[in-house]
């Protein structure tokens, strides 16, 4: 029994050391340690330019090191308390970097620090080696030797050296490094790729591609207040082998000249546009003709509420009777002047598809004395009259492009001499209907055409009421970029005076093309056809022409101009007969 006590106290004995020792190890396994928790920090894009610096950093370190770090001297072989430092074996390896001037100079490829994190693990600090004493005493000597190489070459006068372009700096780098990292950079910011957003270079504004003009030649203008002015004069000599076209017209050198002008506003709603020309010929040689012509008229648009538009025109015009009229005075010093008159006033309106314009228009002519050449006087105030019409038109849009629409006109003549010289009433009144097509295309095709009838029936029953088929057009033709074609044509009720006779309707038509050949060279043509009909006869006239002309541009204000011209009357009456040729050349200023 004794005995077997021991050993059941040792047998208690162990088993509690054993639970004691597997305690101890639960509680080694349970018991947190410090993990290194991985750095997921995201980097970000590296520029070209700290890659850059970062390679020239480590090639200054590489090239230091293999000046500095050599082999320790066999009398300054460490002794076995001294620590020994790494030195690497590979060609290319860098040693540790013990340089105080690089200890705040992290590369890019460097791995971030941890700012401000709380929760993140703390690695376990590594302290750097140490170089050895030895090695330190082998740099400092090699230190020596070269500044007093470098010394010594400074004493000798004209031999440059590479070492004073590999100088230390202040920073610890050498001195060829830094400038070349100073050139690094420079390009980098001026001309390379790591540029602020926004600040790279611009080509200077003297240097830059200037935008072409449409049209270089094209007058500029002359601002007037809120208008925009453009005069033209032109100045030149023509001959011609009919002075005043007419079936006694002779031979004449002639002195002509022309002043247009037209002035448009710059309003920011309402516009307002006058035109306006004048013609001056004068005898040099030959045929005495001494004559003026010109007209001015007024256009204004204005917008009005609930969609309506108002257009105004108001015009005046002085030309001296045509030595081919019907009833042209003969034997006169010089033809008698007409005077002209006239203004309207229309209102547009748009209902959705529809189209609506109301317009009234009054027109006044004036006729003066015509100077015989016995020296008397013949007076025309028996001609004076004044025509008041009034025009609805109503229109549809079937495209932005066409608008077919059909117009009525009613209208009254009225004579200021009730009964004129030969005993007839001539005042009238005037009906007519028209139907048309307005087109818009933009600058290939705009303009209008209609076709319909017209009728002016004369107070005096004696008199037949003049009738006929009207035609009016008015279209321009752009086939392509500095081509415009010209097509207009006119129907105008003509009175007349002469004794048992109601006048006639002429039908005037007119095809004009304009070419731009060059930018400085303009050509233009055109072909006319008149035709009159008198009324209560089968009388009738028919004139054709024919135009064409250049114009030179020496600069934007001055031009050469030139046309030749030919015109021929046609008649089955009597003494009207005529063809008239004519060539023009002249200078042409513009502003």
């Amino acid at each position: 029994m004794s005995r077997a006590q021991p050993q059941e106290k040792k047998g208690r004995t162990g088993r509690a050391f054993c639970a004691l020792l597997l305690a101890t190890s639960v509680l080694a396994l349970l018991r947190p340690t410090a993990l290194h928790a991985q750095q997921t920090e995201l980097r970000g894009e590296v520029s070209e330019s700290a890659i850059l610096s970062d390679q020239q950093r480590r090639a200054r370190q590489l090239s230091k090191a293999n000046t500095q770090v050599k082999p320790a001297p066999a009398d300054t072989a460490p002794t076995g308390n001294t620590p020994t430092a790494y030195v690497p074996a590979s060609d290319g390896a860098l040693p540790d970097d013990t340089d105080p001037s690089q200890a705040g100079a992290n590369s890019i490829f460097d791995p971030p620090a941890t700012i401000d994190d709380s929760f993140a693990d703390k690695p376990p600090t590594v302290q750097p080696r140490r170089p050895s004493t030895a090695k330190q005493r082998a740099a400092a000597d090699a230190d020596k030797a070269k500044d007093k190489t470098k010394a010594a070459d400074k004493k000798k006068p004209g031999k440059a050296t590479d070492q004073t372009t590999t100088a230390a700096t202040p920073d610890g780098t050498a001195a060829g490094d830094a400038d070349q990292d100073t050139a690094n950079r420079r390009v980098l910011t001026v001309d390379g790729v790591d540029r602020h957003p926004g600040a790279e270079r611009t080509d200077a504004i003297e240097g830059q591609k200037k935008k072409l003009e449409d049209d270089p030649y094209a007058a500029p203008g002359i601002k007037v207040g809120s208008f925009l002015l453009r005069p033209t004069l032109e100045q030149g000599v023509a001959v011609t082998s009919n002075a005043d076209s007419s079936a006694g017209g002779k031979s004449a050198v002639l002195s002509e000249t022309a002043l247009r002008f037209s002035a448009a506003s710059d309003w920011r709603e309402n516009s307002a546009v006058i035109d306006g020309y004048g013609n001056f010929r004068n005898t040099i040689s030959g045929q005495k003709i001494n004559e003026a012509r010109g007209r001015i008229q007024g256009t204004y648009n204005v917008d009005l509420d609930n969609e309506l538009r108002a257009i105004a025109k108001l015009g005046y015009e002085i030309a001296p009777e045509s030595a081919s009229a019907p009833d042209a005075i003969a034997g006169v010093k010089s033809q008698p002047i007409r005077q002209t008159v006239d203004g309207s006033l229309g209102v547009e309106k748009d209902v959705g598809k529809m189209r609506f314009a109301l317009t009234g228009a009054v027109s006044h002519d004036i006729y003066g004395d015509a100077e015989l050449t016995d020296g008397t006087s013949l007076s025309q105030k028996d001609q004076d009259n004044t025509l008041y019409t009034a025009t609805l038109r109503t229109g549809y849009e079937i495209s932005p492009a066409l608008t077919p629409f059909a117009e009525i006109e009613l209208g009254r003549r009225v004579y200021d001499q009730r009964i004129d010289n030969k005993g007839f009433e001539r005042s009238s009144t005037r009906l007519g209907a028209r139907a048309g097509i307005e087109v818009d295309m933009g600058e290939k095709l705009k303009g209008e055409f209609s076709a319909g009838w017209l009728r002016e029936a004369i107070d005096d029953e004696n008199l037949e009421a003049i009738s006929g088929a009207t035609i009016n057009a008015d279209l321009k033709w752009s086939p392509e970029r500095g081509t415009i074609i010209g097509l207009t044509g006119r129907t105008t009720v003509e009175g007349t005076t002469n004794a048992g006779e109601s006048g006639d309707i002429l039908y005037s038509g007119r095809l004009t093309g304009e070419r731009q050949i060059r930018a400085d060279l303009t050509g233009n043509a055109a072909l006319g056809l008149d035709w009159r009909n008198y009324t209560g006869s089968d009388s009738h006239d028919m004139t054709l022409s024919a135009e064409a002309g250049l114009t030179w541009w020496l600069n934007r204000y001055v031009g050469l101009t030139s046309r030749a011209r030919t015109e021929k009357l046609t008649s089955n009456l009597p003494g009207r007969n005529y063809t008239a040729n004519s060539i023009y050349l002249g200078l042409k200023l513009q502003r």
